[in-house]
Parts: C-alpha cells; sequence; structure tokens
C-alpha cells in the first residue's frame, strides 16, 4: 500500500477487540519508533508500554481515552536529553521529537492490520506520580493499540479536511 492510502486509511480507533497485539508485532512498532528522527538525533524519547491489568486501570482511572484497548504506549521525554536550541532560551525539541516518534509507530501499527488513537485527554502530571517516572521525564501522550472491533468506525469528521489553501502560503 502507498503512503497516501495508508494515511487515509488510517483512523483513530475508540473500540478494540480483547486480541492482543503479538510481540511480533509490537517489536515492529519499536523498531519504527527507534528509527524515527529526533532533533540533532538526541533521541530523547521513553516509551512505557502499558499492558498489565494495573496498569491499563490506572490509566483508565486517569483519562477515559483508553477505549478498552489491551496495549497502550506512554510516551515521554527526558529533558535532560532534548534537543535545546542555542539561539533562544526555552525552546527545545523534546515534544516535536516525541510527536514525530509516535506518528511513526501510528503509522505503522496502520500498516500491520492494528488500530491506533492518539490520545492528549490526560493529566500529564499526574500520569508522570501515578507511574514513578523520574522528575526529568514529561509524557507527552498516550497511543491506544490493537484490533479494531468489527463495529469500530472512524468518527464522523474523520473525512473532513480543510482545503490546501486556507492554510498553505507561498512567500
Amino acid at each position: 500500500m502507498d503512503f497516501m492510502t495508508l494515511a487515509k486509511k488510517r483512523y483513530s480507533v475508540r473500540k478494540y477487540t480483547d486480541q492482543p497485539v503479538e510481540k511480533e508485532k509490537l517489536d515492529v512498532l519499536l523498531e519504527a519508533a527507534r528509527i524515527a528522527p529526533t532533533g540533532a538525533n538526541k533521541q530523547p524519547q521513553k516509551i512505557y508500554v502499558l499492558q498489565s491489568d494495573e496498569a491499563l486501570a490506572k490509566l483508565s482511572s486517569l483519562s477515559k481515552c483508553v477505549f478498552g484497548a489491551k496495549t497502550v504506549m506512554l510516551f515521554a521525554y527526558d529533558t535532560d536529553e532534548d534537543w535545546k536550541n542555542p539561539l533562544e532560551e526555552g525552546v527545545h525539541a523534546g515534544v516535536e521529537d516525541v510527536s514525530i516518534v509516535a506518528t511513526h509507530v501510528m503509522l505503522a501499527a496502520e500498516d500491520l492490520g492494528l488500530g491506533s488513537c492518539w490520545v492528549n485527554y490526560f493529566p500529564n502530571s499526574k500520569v508522570e506520580a501515578a507511574f514513578n517516572l523520574p522528575k526529568n521525564e514529561r509524557v507527552v501522550l498516550f497511543l491506544t493499540l490493537g484490533y479494531p472491533a468489527p463495529d469500530a468506525t472512524p468518527a464522523p469528521l474523520h473525512d473532513k479536511c480543510k482545503d490546501v489553501a486556507s492554510f498553505v502560503k507561498y512567500l
């Protein structure tokens, strides 16, 4: 499948079967994360793979957006390792780097026949505390992963996209 077909086919899955994600597929997703580009190749990403009943229950208590997934990847970055812009104080690439890594995983999941949903709807500091993340790590998002339920469908606005001219300016 070419990239544009893959990108158009992918949607945010909000209902999963109980079928676990096979270790072989999980390994492919983690390899997709490993090879993702990051600022100055600093690779500050930290990925926590949540699969235990305890971990999933803990996350579900902090976000209504786990959607029954049996595998969730929690994406964070190490503030000691992310690229800092030497030209402007306070500008760094941790959030962008983790977003690139998560995008690689999300698209690789679709390629493997898995569904995913990118989630930002949670209290970041409470998630960091609940999972005892080191003080130098910041959670950015989590990605639910699994096999879409037979009745899972894209959200109603999935196919609604702005016209390119509404967000592009040639200078």
